[in-house]
């Protein structure tokens, strides 16, 4: 029988069987039966289909505005806490220093930019991002990638024969990201966000944290090559002063984390151990002898004043309409780039390992940068976006430790002892445990955020800037240093790659890792390093402004290469995971 005929007959079988149970007369005729149902309009339900996407523009926006706003009010009486101090004065000097480091290389190759720009991009985000944003936790600022963005513009333009007007063009470009920005928001394109794994996270703060160590060596080189002839005393105190930064930042870390002194001095040691390493080797470069080297230090204007005295608001409008078709292409880039890089942060900042109790806004938040994005080039800034590591790091600073509950303990912690161990030994084991802190709860709030911002703020004052004039260069390349290789530290390729340096007779039975192959540990980072190498690669060409390509590229390499390579769906889970709790994932509609 063919299938036509199956179905002919099945059809008809099931026509009869409607006959029977709604007593139709059999012998009533097709007509009659057709005309006793009424059947729905066909066009009308295709046509709701069609259009039915309109009803959830702007859905992703809305719902994190209804999530976020019963908690405003409990946002602002929650900072009455003191581990918003340390948070904000750990955050000022970690957004700050390096930000103003950062654009060093394009203030001086431009000339369109100075230092007042910086901090006020730095307070402009702080404030928009702390009093209406959805995410405070997350760090906004002037980050490397930016400053790469827009000097490769800038070498771009300068090679034609008739250049636009620079800030003219940037701000353009900007408009163009800023459009794209309320776009992606608006049709809840940051759901794409789910797709973002522990493989891109860790991949590309891998990248941050070795462009940080890059631009500490840097940050010394251009001292050798800025003046002719050098001052070779100079750069010789300034490469004392970076070493003396690293040495007494981790010194301080490292006492954190032993059992010397009483446990608030060691939590004072963790809070402000990088503040007060700062200012020590500030002040060691007026001591003496190296006072007289006279080490470079960073360069300032006057108090609000834009760079070479121009006027705050940049009339781009008046650019030629071709270079406003071609700054489309860049503002895309730009976009392809904060939408990573600045969604990253707060997934980072909102990371499984902090016990949040407040939902996220993403969607929100990056209609909001789309905002910032637009007024810094109006206003001729660096625009600002989500920082790495600074982010976490405010989440880091901002987290109450405590002893777990006996029944909150893992069952896998549990030693048995035998019966020839010694009672002390035992007590030791069990004071060990009982002194042993876990995160318990973090201080959601926006004070921190806004504070550090603010402080930005009275660093443009005349006073304030000539305190900022005496920090030496050499202090910055050493907080470059202690912030990369400490963000390094806690990198799952770090992870990874120290996991085959382990002993293994002291590697932790409970080791996740164990239970996967070596071979596909050693795969897995091959793939992980070679999107490193290529986007830290493409940076040191004239190519660099293509760079946010290749990092977007990661999450399609992960979604859709990496499971086709030889690894088990056992592995693929300890390898690799979300990076935010599913508690935090629900604003972009869950995890894998």
């Amino acid at each position: 029988m063919s299938q036509s005929e199956l179905n002919h007959r099945l059809q008809g079988s099931s026509v009869s069987a409607k006959g029977h149970e709604g007593s139709i007369n059999p012998t009533m005729d097709q007509s009659a039966l057709s005309s006793s149902t009424t059947p729905i309009p066909r066009p009308v339900r295709g046509g709701r289909k069609r259009f039915s996407w309109l009803q959830s523009l702007g859905a992703g926006i809305i719902l994190d505005i209804r999530a976020r706003a019963p908690w405003y009010i409990s946002d602002w009486a929650d900072a009455w806490n003191y581990r918003v101090v340390p948070a904000t004065a750990l955050i000022f000097f970690a957004n700050v220093l390096p930000g103003i480091a950062f654009s060093l290389d394009l203030i001086e190759t431009t000339q369109q930019y100075g230092v007042s720009e910086v901090l006020i991009s730095s307070f402009m985000a702080a404030f928009i991002f702390s009093v209406f944003g959805a995410q405070p936790l997350t760090i906004a600022g002037v980050t490397g990638p930016i400053t790469v963005f827009n000097k490769t513009i800038f070498d771009i333009i300068e090679r034609q024969s008739n250049p636009p007007v620079y800030l003219h063009f940037i701000g353009w470009v900007y408009l163009w990201a800023a459009i794209f920005h309320w776009v992606t928001a608006i049709l809840n394109w940051c759901n794409f966000l789910k797709y973002v794994t522990l493989f891109s996270c860790d991949t590309f703060g891998f990248y941050v944290s070795w462009v940080y160590l890059q631009y500490g060596i840097q940050v010394l080189t251009r001292q050798l090559q800025s003046n002719n002839p050098p001052n070779l005393p100079g750069s010789l105190v300034s490469i004392i002063l970076a070493l003396l930064m690293l040495v007494t930042s981790f010194l301080f870390r490292s006492l954190s984390q032993t059992s010397y002194f009483h446990r608030h001095v060691r939590r004072f040691l963790a809070d402000y151990g990088m503040p007060i390493s700062l200012i020590a080797s500030s002040a060691m470069a007026y001591w003496g002898r190296f006072n007289a080297a006279n080490p470079t230090t960073l360069p300032v204007g006057g108090a609000f004043q834009a760079a070479n005295g121009r006027e705050w608001l940049v009339k781009f409008w008046e650019l030629d309409g071709k270079w406003v078709g071609i700054a489309l292409p860049f503002g895309l880039v730009l976009w392809i780039l904060f939408f990573f890089d600045h969604n990253v942060s707060s997934l980072m900042a909102q990371g499984s390992e902090f016990p949040l109790r407040k939902p996220p806004g993403f969607h929100y938040d990056f209609f909001l940068l789309g905002i910032t994005t637009f007024i810094a080039g109006l206003i001729g800034v660096p625009a600002p976006n989500g920082l790495i590591p600074q982010a976490p790091i405010h989440t880091t600073s901002l987290t109450v430790m405590g002893h777990p509950y006996k029944k909150d303990k893992d069952p896998e912690e549990h030693v048995t002892d035998s019966p020839q161990t010694p009672d002390a030994e035992k007590k030791q084991r069990n004071d060990s445990i009982e002194r042993h802190e876990v995160p318990i709860s973090v201080v959601e709030q926006r004070v921190s955020n806004l504070a550090q911002g603010a402080l930005c703020l009275v660093l443009l004052t005349g006073p304030f800037l000539h305190v900022l004039n005496l920090i030496p260069r050499g202090v910055l390349a050493g907080l470059f240093w202690f912030m990369g290789s400490d963000a390094l530290q806690g990198n799952g390729i770090t992870g990874k790659i120290l996991y085959f340096l382990r002993d293994k007779s002291l590697t932790a039975h409970n080791e996740p890792l164990k239970r996967v192959r070596k071979s596909r540990i050693l795969l897995f980072l091959t793939v992980q390093l070679v999107g490193f190498g290529a986007t830290f690669a493409i940076t040191q060409t004239i190519a660099a402004i293509g760079f946010p390509v290749i990092i977007m590229l990661l999450i399609p390499l992960r979604m859709v290469i990496v499971p086709r390579l030889p690894f088990t769906a056992e592995e693929l889970a300890i390898l690799d995971g979300p990076t935010a709790s599913p508690f935090t994932m629900e604003s972009v509609g869950g995890s894998l």
